[in-house]
């Protein structure tokens, strides 16, 4: 008798924590599918990139399986196949952040020679409006899309200033802030606002080609970086082909796993500091 009712709390206690299993990754899910479809929409619409969310989840979703029938497959682990399954889901944000920073870095690049094009046009009798417009039909993307932008707002009613703070939400750097200041104090209190520009522009043009010699006489510690620490990883590849039986262990036992989450710790870390050692801002 005692027998049956302890089967019978087992089973009842085993279905309890399967169903609260199943609720707790449908809630997972659905907040999942939620801030994907949301972070997409917000940072595709940024760069201007018309996607459909839905589409890039699905898209998702199918390359997080694939990524873990490859992995799998390959390596016979399935703790690695999880690894990287969790890896495909938080990629997306970093990805988001690198399209970002590619995007701004060549706006501000193209930024000295916009603003010598609307200085060019001012100082030729046009408006302000008017020369950013000649601007846009000339530049290219992304400077072209952002004051495209800037003048459709205008067109709509927008305060020439609030217009000026909306563009500097979508591209928040120093350097374009600095002109966006600019062109508001020559807006509220008068002066030569093409002159200002010009000066802006110049000033721009030099910390560019400052930037550049940096990343010349830095380039040299940014690729050791990666070559130190991309290679334990193409050692561990060269001896998992050579033994096989001895480096599988590291895949199948939880001690091997113990191991290869403290290598890629340390690997990580010390590409951050040579990062930060490399990286010097202007």
């Amino acid at each position: 008798m005692s027998s049956m009712v302890l089967m019978i709390i087992v089973g009842a206690s085993v279905a309890l924590l399967i169903f609260g299993g199943s609720f707790i990754s449908r809630e997972l899910a659905q907040k999942y599918h939620e801030t994907f479809k949301y972070n997409a929409k917000r940072n595709l619409s940024d760069m201007f990139l018309f996607i459909e969310p839905g589409k890039l989840f699905v898209g998702n979703i199918v390359l997080m399986f694939v990524t873990f029938i490859v992995v799998w497959a390959y390596t016979g682990a399935w703790f690695l196949a999880a690894l990287a399954v969790i890896g495909m889901a938080i990629l997306p944000p970093y990805l988001y952040k690198f399209l970002q920073k590619k995007r701004r870095k060549k706006f501000i690049e193209q930024l000295p020679d916009g603003i010598n094009m609307i200085c060019a046009s001012m100082r030729s009798g046009s408006s302000l409006i008017s020369a950013i417009e000649a601007m846009v039909q000339e530049a290219d993307a992304p400077i072209s899309q952002e004051f495209s932008l800037f003048l459709r707002e205008q067109r709509l009613g927008v305060d020439f200033i609030e217009a000026l703070n909306n563009m500097v939400e979508r591209m928040p750097e120093q350097d374009f802030k600095l002109v966006i200041a600019g062109m508001q104090i020559s807006k509220e209190i008068g002066g030569n606002l093409a002159e200002t520009l010009e000066r802006l522009g110049d000033t721009l043009r030099k910390k560019i080609e400052m930037e550049g010699k940096i990343d010349s006489l830095t380039a040299q510690g940014r690729i050791q970086g990666i070559v130190m620490t991309g290679l334990p990883i193409f050692l561990g590849y060269v001896l998992y082909h050579m033994e096989p039986v001895h480096m599988s262990r590291l895949f199948t036992e939880p001690m091997g796993w113990a191991v290869i989450a403290g290598c890629s710790i340390m690997l990580y870390i010390g590409y951050f500091f040579i990062k930060k050692i490399v990286n010097i801002d202007v």
